[in-house]
């Protein structure tokens, strides 16, 4: 199981962060997600596998003045 947010995804072998970000069918482009307590930025997604029991923060991009 992970659990991403205040959700909770059945895990996958081999499952990758863009595996997830699609399984969750978000359509938001996330530049970093945070993995337990590894920041990961969106040129690893394709190469990061999740855990099992991980614990997934996605991180969205904040612009303001």
């Amino acid at each position: 199981m992970i659990h991403v947010d205040d959700k909770h995804l059945p895990w996958r072998e081999e499952m990758t962060v863009t595996a997830l970000i699609e399984a969750l069918g978000e359509t938001y482009e996330y530049p970093v997600v945070r993995i337990n307590n590894k920041i990961v930025s969106r040129p690893q997604f394709d190469q990061t596998r999740v855990p099992d029991g991980a614990k997934v923060f996605l991180i969205p991009l904040v612009a303001g003045g």
